[in-house]
């Protein structure tokens, strides 16, 4: 490094040729994928190169016709590469909006710049709330770092000028000045993580499903073409190009090659209509994540109360007011905190330009020891705190304890002894209180009052004395707002004992919450944990979904899968909204692909057995697809669906396909016996078999275009999910009457008995099936419902 007046910063010329000999930084960190990437993971997945490789050998054989199916993966694939490349761009630009800027020290004054703008040997301004961006040195000031991101260490540790602070960690006290030692690459995290954010792994259940699909799949598909294939060729009539078709038909009915690409589209639409709700998403899945949520972690401040405080009253002890008063102001004209009883503080004095005096040592307030302290040159050292945390004589925690159900108190004394390096101040003099208030959110009480009736538990965890915690969270609407318990009291050992008996959490410790938050995890919830200071980060990486406002700290943001641009917390029932609709929705169409699924591995295994010609071609099966599969889920994707998302999403699924699949099956197998006994040839058969499987097809559709339970309509039935279904059908009667010869069918009329008594049968069975499935469901329901 070179050396650099601390007191200057770099000036323009020392800028310039930094800039000129590349010595800038850059961020390392992948904020979202590349077009590249988009595009390569949409186009080039296991599924598509399969059907790529059947379109080449359907290609190589003269079956030109039957290469439709790959028109419509393509389209597909287009329409989900398109949305989730505008959805990137949208929350690119939504990222730049957020992306915090550094205070750097430049020409002897003050500015904030981007991380991209910051070079070697410049003189950055750290205080609480930082995150460091780039390894430095301290050249002037003390601060308290958390490398819980590096090390994995949740203790803060002293830094003093001199000592090096990693890219990667945070600044929760104090304010220092730190020369710039490494950039980009160059810094400590690339090197060990090529990536200086923590990440989390995801906890989506829709992400777990379909990569389990996936992997089923991809390992059965090879052994039973190749099992289907020798049965084809042996059998009499069929030759080695129609046995090629046949298999292939089989094996593409069992891929759901576009329910991946269906789930990344209505995630990406999510992101899209969240953003003009002011809500930034910064992991795709966590929209899913937050609707399963049923436990709702807030910190106090921030969320249901404004970031900011104001004091009541100041109560001198043995002083009297006047004096009491210079004493605090000079305090809060020396203090380099920005927290929000300091600015209040300030506010109460009208503090606007801060004048402070010659001090010999200052310590920040940090959320573990619960204190601040100031040594004023030729005066005295200055202690302010919890009230808790600094005496133990029941004569002031008495005077405290009076307020404390109503306000926060804070101590103020003196204290002669060399507080640096100490934890807990032995020998204070109390000389008085500050009594403050939080502000409570306009909106708080709809917000909260709106999360209980749609079953979610609220805890508020917060640092702040439990009774006023407990006062506030009676004012914003927080059931079982006196069970409240003080934390400074509580070991860690004991908190798995006592998350689920309190609902307010108060005198809380960083590690606390996160340990708080883990532990309510550990029980089976699926908790969201919402946060907007340094203290929080702990615990919004424990989280199951991590929720931060925009005017939190950087470290905050930069650690949460959603962050509240507006700072709203109204804007979250709209997050939980989405995510419902979301994902109720991909449950609905995902029906609709494993039931093929379902019906396609077991008929292929079927006809191994059977010795019998397969029925379908693959521009047959793309007829059934398109009009029963791909067109009604992409629109049932985007119908609104605000219903509570229950778990198990692939027995859910499952559930729902099997009635469906199962009855395909059978009339399948009834129509293999008609063609067995000599009743109608291989023509009719095929033909037979299309308009039974697309009966079963749109049999689903109106199955789940009837009316669910919460339902506002009058009918029996969607309009909308109903119309759909409608619509499906006139198209595909239009298809097989006037493009018959272009799908292998015969005329309906040279088969009109066999095709009424078939399709009857088939609708029968679909409706038993499903009465005995909704039937054992109820039954599952109750039986859950007692346990």
């Amino acid at each position: 490094m070179d050396k650099i007046d601390i007191n200057v910063g770099l000036n323009n010329k020392q800028i310039k040729y930094r800039i000129e000999n590349n010595l800038c930084n850059y961020d390392t960190t992948a904020k979202t994928k590349s077009v590249k990437r988009i595009i390569a993971e949409n186009f080039f997945t296991l599924f598509n190169i399969i059907n790529l490789a059947f379109g080449i050998t359907i290609f190589s054989i003269g079956a030109y016709k039957n290469l439709l199916f790959l028109t419509i993966i393509i389209i597909n694939t287009l329409i989900s590469t398109i949305q989730e490349i505008h959805a990137k761009r949208i929350t690119d630009r939504l990222k730049i909006i957020v992306s915090p800027k550094f205070e750097v020290l430049r020409n002897g004054s003050t500015s904030k710049i981007g991380i991209n703008e910051i070079v070697r040997d410049d003189i950055l301004i750290l205080s609480t709330g930082s995150q460091v961006v780039t390894d430095s040195e301290i050249v002037d000031g003390e601060v308290l770092v958390n490398e819980s991101f590096i090390t994995g260490e949740s203790d803060s540790i002293t830094k003093k000028v001199g000592d090096k602070i990693l890219s990667g960690s945070y600044i929760v006290g104090g304010k220092c000045k730190a020369q710039v030692e490494h950039i980009g690459v160059d810094n400590y995290t690339y090197k060990i993580s090529n990536d200086a954010k923590y990440i989390k792994k995801i906890n989506s259940e829709i992400m777990k499903t379909l990569k389990g699909i996936i992997r089923v799949v991809s390992i059965v598909i090879i052994p039973v073409g190749l099992l289907l294939f020798l049965t084809q060729v042996r059998i009499e009539n069929v030759d080695t190009n129609t046995a090629i078709l046949n298999v292939i038909a089989a094996l593409i009915g069992m891929i759901p090659e576009g329910l991946v690409l269906l789930t990344s589209t209505v995630l990406a639409v999510s992101v899209r209509r969240l953003s003009k709700a002011n809500v930034l998403v910064q992991q795709l899945y966590s929209v899913e994540t937050l609707a399963r949520v049923d436990t709702l972690c807030l910190d106090k401040t921030g969320t249901i109360t404004e970031n900011k405080m104001k004091i009541v009253d100041v109560i001198p002890l043995d002083y009297d007011k006047i004096a009491f008063n210079e004493m605090l102001s000079k305090y809060a004209n020396c203090s380099e905190d920005e927290n929000s009883t300091m600015n209040a503080l300030r506010d109460y004095y009208k503090i606007t330009n801060r004048q402070p005096l010659r001090c010999n040592y200052k310590i920040s307030f940090n959320s573990e020891t619960k204190w601040s302290a100031i040594s004023i040159e030729n005066d005295k050292t200055y202690v302010m705190g919890a009230p808790s945390f600094l005496t133990k004589d029941s004569k002031y925690l008495s005077i405290a304890d009076k307020y404390a159900a109503d306000y926060r108190v804070i101590l103020f004394g003196t204290s002669n002894s060399d507080l640096r390096g100490t934890r807990v101040v032995e020998d204070i003099e109390v000389l008085g209180f500050l009594i403050l208030t939080d502000v409570i959110r306009q909106d708080a009480n709809i917000v909260i009052s709106y999360f209980y009736d749609q079953g979610i538990d609220l805890k508020v965890i917060s640092g702040d004395n439990p009774k006023t915690v407990s006062k506030i969270a009676k004012k914003a609407g927080i059931k079982n707002y006196d069970h409240y318990i003080d934390m400074s009291n509580v070991s860690d050992d004991e908190i798995d004992s006592i998350v689920n008996e309190y609902s307010i959490f108060g005198r809380v410790s960083p590690l606390q919450k996160k340990l708080l938050v883990s532990s309510m995890r550990k029980t089976g919830r699926t908790v969201a944990m919402t946060g907007d200071g340094v203290n929080d980060v702990l615990a919004l990486k424990e989280a199951d979904t991590a929720i931060a406002l925009a005017n939190g700290s950087d470290v905050t943001k930069s650690v949460s899968e959603l962050i509240l641009l507006d700072s709203k917390f109204s804007s979250l029932p709209k997050v939980l909204l989405e995510g419902r609709r979301t994902i109720n929705n991909i449950e609905r169409s995902a029906t609709l692909f494993i039931s093929k699924t379902i019906y396609s591995c077991f008929l292929s295994l079927l006809f191994v057995f059977l010795l019998t010609a397969y029925p379908f071609q693959p521009i047959q099966l793309s007829l059934i697809s398109v009009v029963t599969i791909g067109i009604p889920s992409f629109l049932l994707a985007l119908e609104p669906n605000y219903n509570r998302v229950r778990k198990h999403f692939l027995r859910n699924i499952i559930s729902k396909a099997l009635p469906s699949s199962i009855t395909n099956i059978l009339a399948i197998v009834m129509c293999v016996c008609q063609y067995k006994l000599g009743h109608i040839n291989y023509e009719m058969y095929s033909t037979l078999c299309v308009l039974v499987t697309a009966t079963t097809g749109f049999c689903l559709l109106f199955k789940l275009s009837l009316k669910r339970k919460g339902e506002r309509t009058r009918l029996p039935v969607s309009l909308y999910r109903f119309t759909i279904t409608i619509i499906m059908l006139v198209l595909f009667i239009l298809e097989i009457v006037f493009l018959d010869k272009l799908f292998n069918l015969v005329p309906l009329e040279s088969i009109s008995t066999y095709v009424f008594r078939t399709i009857l049968v088939t609708i029968i069975v679909f409706c038993g099936l499903n009465f005995i499935g909704d039937f054992i469901s109820k039954d599952s329901n109750k039986s859950q419902k007692t346990d």
